[in-house]
């Protein structure tokens, strides 16, 4: 039984397009596109028609970053696969790479198959998932040869948390140059842990507990010196290197000198960098703990060079690094000490909407937005055409979305499994109304309409996005 969906009188855009278009969608794909009023558009019949008039049909957005059910600090981000894909569609996103977590002491394999039994059967989206090493030894090394064989391309190393996911130089070299070989991408957490814990025991011993002295300790100068050193050691490898959440104008600069000397270093950032500071993390009554993460959130100043960044694209993607833990029983855990405060912030509903903003506010154009959001995840983690754009033979992810509603963004109804908004309370123009996901109709008219288990694993190719 073949299945065709019409979406007609929507403006299409894509990372390289805007066109007045209808779209065909057959059997869960994309089948064709044609101007919108011409005899070809005007001949598909089908069983169901989506009216896009005044509204714009992008690509679903494809979130490079999350972390759906991760235990840290004693306790598990608060959105399960189920909920957090499924809040994840209400704000127009239809892929996720999630991250599979190697415990030290344990094989990757053992980390990946414990990530695939919590995701399978729940999600309401599609998904994949990255590998974090945490534990560089021969046979690790050679699990990933084997995990890029079969889809999972990418390996995420941390420079921070000493004791926990830790890397040093040496083993993130031995990492690199592995990938080198194998095609695998390296992901850092680029901020100097070991330095950052100095610090954060002198300032607890000076009775500097608050939330903001997260902020202070984890100092912009550290994470550039651990993206300066990053990079090094990827030219060292010969490997490509892909750096997380990137919030410090200092660390930009770094990614922007290396690209300019022609390295295939790649920057990410998120929308809690772009549009929130550490007078959040400042406000009062144990308030500011709801916007403890790391990388910390930087004083506005470090905005302006992010934005630049995502202009000139010296910084390729917006991921949200998605890692909710609730005010009430998780945050709270680091009352009277900012550093047992549960790191990570909800965003996944909000990323198309914030970026959409930023396009109302000038910052970025339409096709930019497509870009950071859609386009460049899905090449970048070997995705691509299937996600991230809409062009005949991919998957029909596709969003109609409202560019002139407004909306309140708030805890009160968002579909995240959090009881805090990071951004409550901020109007935003644009809105998610209907979103397909392999041509099933997830959100139709602002109503889930999706079931957990639609969601299916997607193995990934390698990197696509190499100079």
């Amino acid at each position: 039984m073949s299945s065709r969906t019409v979406i007609r009188g929507g403006l299409v855009i894509t990372a390289s397009d805007e066109l007045h278009a209808d779209v065909l969608v057959e059997d869960g794909r994309i089948a064709a596109l044609a101007a919108s009023g011409t005899p070809a558009a005007e001949a598909w019949t089908a069983e169901r028609t989506i009216d896009a008039t005044g509204k714009y049909v992008i690509p679903g957005g494809v979130d490079a970053h999350t972390h759906m059910e991760l235990p840290f600090g004693g306790t598990f981000a608060s959105d399960s696969f189920e909920t957090g894909t499924r809040a994840a569609a209400w704000g127009g996103t239809t892929t996720i790479v999630d991250f599979a977590v190697q415990s030290v002491g344990h094989s990757l394999r053992e980390g990946l198959d414990a990530w695939n039994a919590k995701a399978d059967g729940k999600c309401a989206i599609d998904y994949a998932f990255h590998m974090i090493v945490s534990d560089v030894n021969q046979d690790t090394l050679k699990e990933m040869d084997l995990l890029v064989e079969e889809g999972v391309t990418s390996f995420k190393q941390f420079m921070a948390y000493p004791g926990v996911f830790y890397s040093d130089d040496g083993q993130i070299l031995r990492a690199m140059q592995r990938s080198a070989e194998n095609g695998g991408l390296i992901m850092m957490h680029a901020e100097n842990g070991i330095a950052i814990d100095v610090l954060v025991e002198q300032a607890l011993a000076r009775g500097e507990t608050d939330p903001r002295y997260h902020g202070e300790v984890r100092k912009a100068l550290l994470e550039a010196e651990a993206t300066h050193r990053a990079i090094k050691l990827a030219q060292v490898a010969g490997a490509p290197l892909y750096v997380v959440h990137v919030s410090a104008q200092q660390a930009v600069a770094e990614l922007a000198r290396a690209r300019d000397e022609g390295l295939n270093v790649f920057g990410e950032t998120c929308p809690q960098y772009l549009f929130l500071s550490t007078d959040n993390l400042a406000e009062p009554d144990f308030e500011g703990a709801k916007y403890v993460c790391s990388t910390p959130l930087r004083s506005k100043e470090h905005q302006a060079a992010l934005w630049r960044g995502l202009r000139t694209n010296d910084l390729q993607v917006v991921s949200t690094d998605h890692c909710p833990f609730c005010f009430v029983g998780q945050k709270e855990l680091g009352r009277g000490n900012f550093s047992k405060i549960p790191n990570g912030l909800p965003g996944v509903e909000n990323r198309m909407d914030l970026l959409h903003q930023a396009v109302v506010d000038g910052h970025i154009t339409r096709r930019r937005w497509i870009e950071i959001a859609c386009a460049t995840p899905a090449r970048m983690f070997g995705l691509y055409p299937k996600k991230g754009t809409i062009a005949p033979g991919a998957d029909a992810d596709v969003v109609i979305y409202d560019p002139h509603a407004e909306q309140i963004m708030s805890a009160e109804t968002h579909h995240m499994n959090v009881d805090y908004s990071a951004y409550e309370g901020k109007r935003t123009t644009g809105r998610v109304e209907t979103v397909l996901s392999r041509g099933e109709l997830v959100i139709t008219e602002r109503e889930f309409t999706g079931r957990a288990g639609h969601g299916v694993y997607t193995p990934r190719s390698t990197c696509q996005y190499l100079n």
